[in-house]
């Protein structure tokens, strides 16, 4: 929970939801006019920042550079509209019904803060009014400027910080399947085929050619061969396939409004800049 002492140190701290969403940023704390203890952060909200909307510091942390709250983005959002300009207090009607809209005990609240050892809480039948941090947060929303011990302006503006966030854009997954094509292979194949050869009959072979009678009939067969191409199917491995993801870097230009006061003089001021 957020103590009196981590007050000043909360002031336009970024807000994070129960669920690590970021919500806005705290620009008021308000504080119990009895005790001092701080009662609410009022955070502004909304694409601008235009918003101010109220969350407990109950269940309330800081964590490093940010502020962490127990409720989720959508109920802050729509809590109660409080006007925060009327005079930096809460009326007791407006004090309930955001008691109420959160869900919290406001007498059990009150018994806690009144346990021995507490700094004490003067309950009035629910006259506790808030009112805003000091001088960082309250004076820089209503404009005026902050005096130091010389009697000098402080001068201050609001500047862009920024960071990012990771956030999931689809899917990818790698399916195998089954596609059948048509291949042509082209095969040598032989095959025989009957020639007739002629010779005359010399001296080398007359012996061969008179073996037998000198008139008959005679058949002579002779077997022929061919090749037939015949088609076999193996199945090898050719590739390995894997998903791997790499970062691309891109630049996003992100337009916002801020804040600067000025500071001009007005009176009797002379040209050069000397009170006359």
């Amino acid at each position: 929970m957020i103590t009196q002492n981590q007050i000043s140190a909360v002031i336009d701290q970024t807000v994070y939801d129960n669920h690590g969403d970021k919500i806005g940023k705290v620009k008021h704390v308000y504080l119990d006019d009895n005790t001092g203890r701080p009662e609410w952060l009022c955070v502004r909200t909304g694409l601008f920042g235009i918003n101010e909307t109220f969350v407990p510091i109950q269940g309330a942390d800081v964590v490093g550079d940010h502020v962490e709250v127990a409720y989720d983005k959508d109920r802050i959002k729509d809590a109660p509209n409080i006007d925060v300009e009327s005079g930096g207090h809460m009326s007791p009607q407006e004090e309930r019904e955001l008691y109420n809209y959160y869900g919290i005990d406001l007498d059990a609240s009150w018994r806690e803060a009144n346990q021995p050892g507490e700094t004490g809480w003067a309950h009035t039948g629910g006259q506790r009014e808030r009112e805003r941090l000091g001088s960082v947060g309250r004076e820089r929303e209503a404009g005026r400027a902050d005096l130091t011990g010389d009697d000098a302006m402080t001068r201050s503006e609001e500047r862009l910080t920024t960071h990012t966030e990771s956030h999931e854009i689809g899917r990818a997954r790698l399916r195998k399947y089954v596609v059948t094509e048509e291949q042509q292979v082209t095969v040598p194949v032989t095959r025989e085929e009957v020639r007739i050869e002629r010779e005359p009959i010399t001296e080398e072979n007359r012996d061969a050619a008179l073996r037998g009678p000198d008139i008959s009939e005679a058949e002579h067969e002779v077997t022929l061969h061919e090749e037939r191409a015949v088609v076999e199917k193996n199945t090898v491995p050719v590739e390995r396939v894997r998903m791997t993801t790499e970062k691309v870097t891109d630049e996003e230009t992100i337009t916002e409004q801020v804040r600067k006061e000025r500071i001009e003089a007005e009176g009797d001021i002379g040209e050069d800049g000397r009170a006359f």
